[in-house]
């Protein structure tokens, strides 16, 4: 079981009953789910960009990742419907926990000029969206072998009913928000 998975059983439920004075264990919003999107424009001229970029999120993330496709044709971008344009994982249990920790621990960190995440990126419900412009802040990516630096959508879903309550959550998994 992973660090931050004992954290959470431990810490930060009695954390999150102290602040917010839920009567019960239940209440306590917790992480559901994070999804990786990788947006890859360049896939529809190109169908070996769209693999490489498929190669890159499943060595961050350990897991398959699935292909997105596009629901309907944008005659501007030269994009038909059905043309494959992304790839999403979406990451839950031990996986999730195991990521979360190396995006908060090793990732940010290696950012340049980094003073911490945007906190205005909660959504009304409790989820928290997270821009990443760069694929080389993971120590798992070889800086020699990619073929251009792609960035990443990064959703925390948790069951959260506010914002407020899904910051504090957050915060309490270290993530590092902006002062």
């Amino acid at each position: 079981m992973s660090r931050l998975k004992d954290m959470y059983k431990n810490e930060i439920v009695d954390a999150m009953i102290k602040k917010f004075g839920y009567k019960n264990i239940m209440e306590v919003p917790k992480l559901d789910k994070i999804v990786i999107n990788m947006g890859v424009g360049e896939a529809k001229d190109n169908a070996k960009v769209l693999d490489t970029a498929v190669a890159e999120l499943e060595t961050i993330t350990g897991q398959k990742v699935v292909t997105t496709k596009a629901k309907k044709a944008i005659a501007n971008f030269k994009i038909r419907e059905g043309m494959a344009i992304g790839c999403k994982v979406t990451l839950r249990g031990d996986k999730m926990y195991e990521f979360l920790d190396r995006l908060v621990n090793l990732a940010l960190p290696r950012v340049r000029d980094f003073r911490g995440v945007n906190p205005n990126g909660f959504d009304g419900r409790g989820n928290y969206a997270l821009g990443i412009k760069e694929q080389i802040i993971f120590p798992e990516i070889e800086y020699d072998k990619i073929d251009k630096v792609r960035g990443m959508d990064v959703n925390f879903v948790t069951t959260a009913k506010t914002d407020e309550e899904a910051r504090e959550l957050l915060r309490l998994f270290n993530m590092p928000f902006a002062k």
